[in-house]
């Protein structure tokens, strides 16, 4: 009797083990970190459907949390809601692309020589601390918070310069151009190494043309570091991408 007791206890124990073991379920910020870094990597390339219901299953959780996690892509920019069709990875053109830069070398000259006629010491400060974010991003090799500290210091420059009206479209230009970095960008490229510090530097010592030069010359290396091309059709499935 010993015995029949302890062999039914032992195969009670099993599956308490077992069920103890079940895999965790994402939650929709990391579904879309997930998705974030294949667009990045390229492995899901401009145009790409996100087709909710076989995302669900991939991911093994509901439509509900693969809609969310799409919907903070489109927050961003990233993907695009098209109506009777769904969400898709966003596809500016090429031209687009190149506009983007061409309106920025317009704008930003023009806005960093205004912030380096006004800068504070306080502002100045901003800056320097906002650098040693952006190395230790670098360092990190966090390519997706170097593109979005990119676009903060330019945003810093923006209010420094004290045009509400240039900040404003200077800030819609920023956020094309950080998905075009992502879009276009080379998996493992740098976004600007160097670049910003040298800009700091010249506002500092109040060198309005230098500055000006440099970002100008920022610019041209930001454009050149992205591969403005037609991107190619996915190779992959959805289910291959993420297997």
């Amino acid at each position: 009797m010993v015995k029949t007791a302890n062999s039914t206890k032992t195969s009670v124990d099993k599956p308490q083990k077992t069920s103890a073991r079940k895999t965790r379920k994402l939650s929709s910020d990391e579904i879309a970190e997930r998705l974030l870094l294949a667009i990045m990597e390229h492995r899901l390339p401009p145009g790409t459907q996100l087709v909710e219901a076989r995302l669900a299953d991939i991911f093994k959780v509901s439509r509900t949390k693969i809609r969310e996690a799409i919907g903070r892509l489109v927050h961003d920019c990233i993907a695009t809601n098209i109506p009777n069709r769904g969400a898709f990875v966003s596809s500016p053109t090429v031209a687009q692309a190149r506009e983007v830069f061409a309106a920025r070398r317009l704008i930003e000259p023009a806005l960093v020589q205004l912030a380096t006629r006004g800068a504070t010491a306080d502002q100045l400060s901003a800056l320097r601390e906002h650098l040693m974010k952006e190395e230790a991003a670098q360092l990190a090799g966090d390519v997706r918070q170097i593109v979005s500290l990119s676009g903060e210091f330019h945003f810093l420059l923006a209010d420094m310069a004290g045009n509400s009206f240039l900040s404003r479209t200077l800030r819609e230009l920023e956020t094309l151009s950080a998905l075009i970095i992502i879009l276009f960008g080379t998996p493992n490229h740098q976004v600007c190494p160097g670049d910003h510090p040298a800009l700091v530097d010249a506002i500092e010592l109040r060198d309005e043309a230098r500055a000006a030069e440099l970002m100008v010359h920022h610019l041209n290396h930001v454009e050149r570091s992205v591969q403005l091309e037609v991107p190619e059709k996915p190779s992959a499935t959805l289910e291959e991408i993420f297997s």
